[in-house]
C-alpha cells in the first residue's frame, strides 16, 4: 500500500510539474516486516546505492536502527508509519516523521476518561517499541486527573491465545473495569476476542482503544469486529473529505484494480495518505535543493573496516534535511508542514464501534477539548464534558455509563450496643441482613455526592450464627488482605492502622472523653453565700461603704444634730447610714444638698449590687451545683477505681498502656450497660468512670445528661470509611465529606440521635460563676467621682464662708482647724432644729 502511494504521488507531481530539472529515482526494498531485513536493506541503499533520502521504514521496531544509520550518513530518513514517540527527532535530526506521533492522542484519551469520570484505568499494551512508547505520556495525562493506574499489562507481539487469556484471567480479579489498549490490529483483534470469550465484553466494562487500532480498523475482518469489539471507544485520526483526497481515490483505485484486476476494494488507510504526502515533500526539497554534488565522503577507508565504518556521509544530507523542515503545502487531508521534526497535532474523532464499523460520537482539539462536531467550536474554551459526545452503546448493548470498577465489597461491624451508628438486622427467614445506622447514612450521602456512580454491596462483618466475627483491627486486616473492598462503619482512624490502609477524612467529631456521674455539692457548702461575689469585690463594696459613711458626716456633721455627739456616735451613725442604704432603712435626715446627691448615686449602686447578688444566690441555691466526681484520666487509674470502656475497640489497648491492673478495666456493649455501670459505681461492681471515643459519650448523653458529664482526656481522628491503599475513591470521598455533605449530616444527625429535652449543658460549667469586680468597676469609678467632687465643692463653700477664721494671724493652725471643727456645736446644733421650722428661709451646701 506504502509503495502504490509513493509511485502515484510522485507521478502526480512531475506530471503536473514538468519544468522541474529533479526527479526522484525510487529504490524499493523490501523489509517483509522484520527489523533484521530492514536494517540490512537501509546498509544496502546507503552504502551501495548511495541514496539521498530513504522513505520508511514502515514500523516503529524497524525504526531504531535504521535512524541510527541515517544519523550516521546524514541521510534523512522518513517514516510515514513509525508513530512510537520515542524515535524523537530531538534525538536524531535526521528522522522525519511524516505521521502523527502516538503521544498526540494521549490528552483524547485523557478527556474520554476525564468526561466519564473514571478514576482508574488498566494499561494493556504491546511489549515493543511500538507499544512502550506511548505509555510514559499517557501516565502522565492520567495521572493530571488523578486517574490511577493500578496495574500496566504488557502482551508479547507473538502471544499465544493462551498467555493472552491468563493476563485476561489476571485483570478480571481485579477492581478495574476500564481498560486502555494500545496495540496494532493483529494483536489487538485477538486480544479483544479473548476478551469477549472470557465475558469481559458485557455490561460494566469499558474498553478504550488508541488509534492504533481503530485507524487501521478495515485491515480487521469485518466478522471479527462484529463480533468482539461491540460498545467500544476509540480514538481514531480525523480525515476531512478534501478535493485532493477525492481525487486521489479515484486516481488510487484506477491504478490498484489495473495491477489487481480481481480485487475490487483496494486496502488504503491514514498511513498511505502520509505516504503520498511524505513523497511529495521529499521531491519538492529536492527541487528547492538542486541538482548538485549527490556523492557521499568516504571517511574511513582501512581495508579491515566493516561495512558500518565504510557507510560514508552524505553531501546534500544537511541542506536537504534544512529544505524538508521548510516545505509546506496542503496535503490530501490537512496541511503538510513539519515541527520539531513530525506533523503537528490535528483533530482527533471519538468514535464507537457498533455492528462491524466505527461510529463518530464527537471530536477532540487541544484547543477546544471534546466537541460534538467541528461546527460547535467555541475558541479559547476547553471542554472535557461527556453532553458534547454521542449516544455511546457500551459493551453488553447498555446505554449506561460503567463505573470505573466492579461493585464494591464493603465490610461492616456487627455490633451488640450503639446500633445508632451501624445496625444489621438479619432475616432469620431469608437470612438476608439489612444494613442501617448513621455511618450507612452518612456513607449513602457521599457517594451521592460522587461525580460518578458507585456501586456497592454491604456485607456484614459476621459468623454464621449473625454474631461478631471479630474486632475492628480484624475487619480491616480483610482490606489490606484484599479480600474486601472497602469499611464502613464507625471505624476509628489510629496512626497504626493507616499503615495498612487508607482513611477518609473524618465525618465525626474527634476525641477520646471520660464519661463520669455528677455529685451535687449544693448542701454540703456553709458558705454558699459568699460565692455570688468575688473576694475583691467582696472587699471594694466594704471600702466604699466605709468611704461613703465618711463623706456623708463630713457633709453633715455641722449642720444635722443626729451626726454630733461622742465621737463613737458619730462613727456609728455614720456607717449606719450608709450600711442601711442597702435596705433603704436609714433613719438619719439629710440636710445637704451635695449629702443627698451622694447618697442618691450610692443608693443606684447598691440597688444593681444587691439585685445582681440576689439573683447569683438565688441561681446557687435552685440550681443543682453538680460537679464531676472525677475530672483527670490518670488520677482515676491511680485511685484503683474500676474503669469502662466500650468492647472491641482500641481503647482496651490504649488504656492496658496507662495501667498495669487490667482487672479494673471493665468493658460495656452498649449505652445502657454503661449507665448501669456507672449507676452501681466502683464499689459495687460497677464503674467510677467510662473513657470512649466523643461520638459514643455523646450519645450517652443524649439518653442520662441528668446524671453524667463529658471531660475530654485525649486526641484522635474520629471516625472514617477505610479503603485499599493507594484507591483512587479516597480523595473523591474525602472532598464529598468535606464540601459536599454538611446539610445532609446535620439532617441525618438529628434523624439518628435524639436528645432529652429538660438536660444540662454538659459542657458547660456545673456551677453558677462569681460576680467580680470587672464587672462593677464603672459603678465604683462613678460613685466615687460624684462623692470627692460634693467634697470639693464643700470645702470651696466652707473656706469662703469662714475665710475670717482662717485669715486670722494670731492664732496656730491647729487651733484655727478646732475653731472651725468644734467650737461653734452649739451653734450648729441649734441649726438642725431651726432648719426643721423654717426649712425654706435657707439654702445649705
Amino acid at each position: 500500500m506504502g509503495l502504490s502511494c509513493v509511485e502515484l504521488s510522485l507521478s502526480n507531481f512531475y506530471s503536473s510539474n514538468p519544468s522541474y530539472k529533479t526527479r526522484l529515482v525510487l529504490n524499493v526494498r523490501d523489509s517483509k516486516g522484520e527489523e533484521v531485513a530492514a536494517a540490512a536493506a537501509a546498509l544496502d541503499l546507503i552504502k551501495n546505492k548511495q541514496v539521498q533520502a530513504i522513505i520508511g521504514p514502515q514500523s516503529s521496531v524497524q525504526a531504531d536502527f535504521v535512524i541510527d544509520l541515517g544519523n550516521k550518513s546524514h541521510v534523512p530518513i522518513i517514516s510515514f508509519s513509525a508513530t512510537s514517540p520515542s524515535l524523537s527527532s530531538l534525538r536524531s535530526p535526521y528522522f522525519i516523521r511524516a505521521a502523527q506521533n502516538d503521544s498526540s492522542q494521549v490528552n483524547a484519551i485523557s478527556a474520554v476518561v476525564q468526561a466519564f469520570g473514571w478514576r482508574e484505568a488498566v494499561l494493556i499494551y504491546v511489549d515493543n517499541e511500538f507499544g512502550e512508547g506511548i505509555i510514559p505520556s499517557l501516565m502522565g495525562a492520567l495521572e493530571e486527573l488523578d486517574t490511577r493506574v493500578p496495574y500496566r499489562s504488557h502482551i508479547p507481539p507473538s502471544a499465544m491465545d493462551d498467555q493472552i487469556g491468563q493476563e485476561l484471567y489476571k485483570l478480571m480479579k481485579m477492581q478495574t473495569r476500564v481498560f486502555i489498549v494500545h496495540m496494532l490490529p493483529p494483536l489487538g483483534s485477538r486480544l479483544l476476542a479473548k476478551a469477549k470469550e472470557l465475558g469481559m465484553m458485557s455490561e460494566g466494562y469499558v474498553w478504550i482503544l488508541t488509534n492504533g487500532i481503530t485507524d487501521l480498523l478495515s485491515s480487521v475482518d469485518s466478522s471479527v469486529v462484529a463480533s468482539s469489539m461491540q460498545g467500544v471507544l476509540s480514538i481514531k485520526t480525523y480525515v476531512p473529505d478534501t478535493r485532493n483526497l477525492d481525487t486521489f481515490m479515484i486516481q488510487r483505485k484506477k491504478k490498484f484494480q489495473q495491477e489487481n484486476p480481481s480485487v475490487l476494494s483496494p486496502p488504503l488507510n491514514i498511513f498511505g495518505y502520509y505516504a503520498y504526502d511524505a513523497a511529495r515533500a521529499l521531491a519538492m526539497a529536492v527541487e528547492e535543493m538542486g541538482t548538485g554534488n549527490f556523492t557521499f565522503q568516504i571517511l574511513n577507508a582501512s581495508t579491515d573496516a566493516t561495512d558500518l565504518d565504510t557507510i560514508g556521509v552524505s553531501q546534500n544530507g544537511d541542506k536537504l534535511l534544512h529544505e524538508l523542515a521548510n516545505t509546506a503545502f496542503t496535503g490530501l487531508t490537512r496541511n503538510f508542514s513539519l515541527v520539531g521534526g513530525q506533523l503537528e497535532s490535528s483533530v482527533f474523532q471519538i468514535v464507537n464501534i457498533n455492528g462491524n464499523a466505527a461510529r463518530g460520537i464527537g471530536f477532540w482539539t487541544l484547543k477546544n477539548g471534546l466537541q460534538r462536531d467541528l461546527t460547535s467550536f467555541n475558541i479559547g474554551k476547553y471542554s472535557a464534558s461527556k453532553s458534547n459526545l454521542g449516544t455511546i452503546i457500551w459493551p453488553g448493548d447498555s446505554t449506561s455509563v460503567p463505573t470505573t470498577e466492579k461493585s464494591l465489597k464493603i465490610l461492616v461491624p456487627v455490633k451488640d450496643g450503639f446500633n445508632q451508628f451501624v445496625k444489621v438486622t438479619r432475616d432469620p427467614t431469608t437470612n438476608i441482613s439489612q444494613v442501617t445506622g448513621y455511618c450507612i447514612d452518612i456513607f449513602r450521602a457521599v457517594i451521592e455526592k460522587l461525580p460518578y456512580v458507585l456501586t456497592y454491596e454491604l456485607t456484614p462483618f459476621a459468623l454464621p450464627n449473625g454474631s461478631s466475627a471479630g474486632s475492628y483491627n480484624d475487619m480491616i486486616d480483610q482490606v489490606y488482605y484484599q479480600n474486601y473492598d472497602a469499611v464502613v462503619g464507625d471505624t476509628t482512624i489510629l496512626a497504626n492502622r493507616s499503615l495498612y490502609v487508607e482513611f477518609t477524612l473524618p465525618y465525626t467529631e474527634s476525641g477520646v472523653a471520660m464519661l463520669v456521674p455528677y455529685k451535687d455539692n449544693k448542701s454540703k457548702n456553709a458558705w454558699v453565700f459568699l460565692k455570688p461575689l468575688t473576694g475583691d469585690l467582696w472587699l471594694a463594696t466594704g471600702c466604699f461603704f466605709v468611704f461613703i459613711a465618711l463623706v456623708v458626716w463630713i457633709l453633715e456633721h455641722r449642720i444635722n444634730e443626729d451626726f454630733r455627739g461622742p465621737a463613737t456616735h458619730q462613727v456609728g451613725t455614720s456607717l449606719w447610714f450608709s450600711f442601711s442604704t442597702m435596705v433603704f432603712a436609714q433613719r438619719e435626715r439629710a440636710f445637704s444638698n451635695l449629702t443627698r446627691f451622694v447618697v442618691i448615686v450610692w443608693v443606684f449602686v447598691v440597688l444593681i449590687l444587691t439585685q445582681s447578688y440576689t439573683v447569683s444566690l438565688s441561681s446557687l441555691l435552685v440550681v443543682k451545683n453538680l460537679q464531676p466526681t472525677v475530672t483527670d484520666v490518670d488520677q482515676l487509674l491511680k485511685s484503683g477505681e474500676n474503669v469502662g470502656y466500650q468492647d472491641r475497640t482500641f481503647l482496651h489497648e490504649k488504656l492496658k498502656q496507662m495501667t498495669s491492673d487490667y482487672k479494673r478495666l471493665v468493658p460495656y456493649k452498649s449505652a445502657e450497660e454503661c449507665d448501669a455501670l456507672l449507676s452501681k459505681g466502683s464499689s459495687e461492681g460497677g464503674i467510677a468512670a467510662a473513657i470512649d471515643e466523643v461520638p459514643y459519650i455523646k450519645l450517652v448523653l443524649s439518653q442520662y445528661c441528668h446524671k453524667y458529664t463529658m471531660i475530654p482526656t485525649l486526641k484522635n481522628a474520629g471516625f472514617g470509611f477505610v479503603f485499599p491503599k493507594g484507591s483512587p475513591l479516597v480523595p473523591d470521598i474525602s472532598r464529598a465529606i468535606l464540601n459536599g455533605t454538611e446539610g445532609s449530616m446535620t439532617k441525618i444527625e438529628k434523624a439518628w440521635f435524639t436528645s432529652e429535652t429538660n438536660c444540662l449543658d454538659s459542657t458547660s460549667s456545673s456551677s453558677s460563676n462569681s460576680l467580680g469586680l470587672d464587672s462593677f468597676w464603672g459603678l465604683f469609678l462613678i460613685a466615687g467621682v460624684v462623692a470627692v467632687l460634693a467634697l470639693l465643692i464643700y470645702m470651696v463653700m466652707f473656706v469662703k464662708r469662714n475665710w475670717h477664721v482662717v485669715s486670722s494671724s494670731s492664732a496656730s493652725l491647729r487651733q484655727k482647724i478646732v475653731a472651725l471643727v468644734f467650737t461653734k456645736k452649739k451653734k450648729n446644733c441649734c441649726i438642725g432644729k431651726k432648719i426643721l421650722r423654717k426649712r425654706h428661709q435657707y439654702r445649705y451646701f
